[in-house]
């Protein structure tokens, strides 16, 4: 069996989404935690010897590191043989959902939750950009999620695990109460934690955490 050392940092959900994969795969793994708070990811020494493009997560595989968490979670889906399409129409579904969190949901609530809780004092028109970005991108989702169980259909994916990560987090970190003002995400969201195995980021990640400078969720 494969041997599986995690280089993370708990409030990372690019980091949860490997934990959460390899967990619900029956795996386990050795977590490196990874001082990003402190800039160890931006200096010379660790993207020399650990991850030439300065980011978390990195995955080793009997030592190998491997880097950019939506190849590893399609490798992983075809190693493991879970949570990957079945059809065609099926793996270009979840290839379409995968990318376009990369791209959009992630890329966003992630930098959106990291100025808005783990610093002192954020832009206010920055994360008013970043907002409504957000909520365009949270009304796609809750569209789909009316009409379908996950993201391809009726069976989870690598697609929901990649953009349920960031999502989550608790209500005083992404500024949202999707219960409130998002029901159909809420309950995907819900159907994802029932999976036998779930945990969640702070459950599967341990170690020093970010400062976090809690804040009530926004308004919608």
């Amino acid at each position: 069996m494969p041997s599986y050392r995690l280089h993370y940092f708990p409030e990372s959900g690019n980091s949860y989404k490997l934990a959460l994969m390899l967990t619900l795969c029956g795996e386990t793994f050795e977590p490196v935690w990874t001082d990003f708070g402190g800039g160890v990811t931006r200096t010379a020494e660790w993207r020399r010897s650990v991850n030439e493009m300065g980011e978390i997560p990195v995955l080793e595989v009997d030592g190998k590191r491997l880097t950019q968490t939506a190849p590893i979670l399609l490798q992983l889906a075809e190693q493991y043989g879970r949570f990957g399409g079945k059809t065609p129409e099926e793996k270009f579904e979840l290839l379409r959902w995968l990318f376009w969190d990369n791209h959009k949901l992630t890329g966003y609530m992630a930098t959106y939750r990291y100025y808005r809780a783990f610093t002192p004092a954020p832009d206010p028109h920055v994360q008013k950009h970043f907002r409504r970005r957000l909520d365009d991108f949270l009304g796609i989702l809750e569209q789909h999620m009316k009409k379908n169980s996950f993201a391809i259909g009726e069976q989870p994916s690598i697609a929901d695990i990649s953009m349920m990560a960031y999502l989550h987090y608790p209500a005083d970190e992404t500024g949202y109460d999707f219960a409130t003002s998002h029901p159909a995400m809420s309950a995907w969201l819900g159907r994802i934690a029932n999976l036998p195995g779930w945990r969640s980021a702070y459950d599967l990640l341990p170690g020093k955490r970010l400062k976090h400078y809690a804040r009530e969720a926004d308004s919608i």
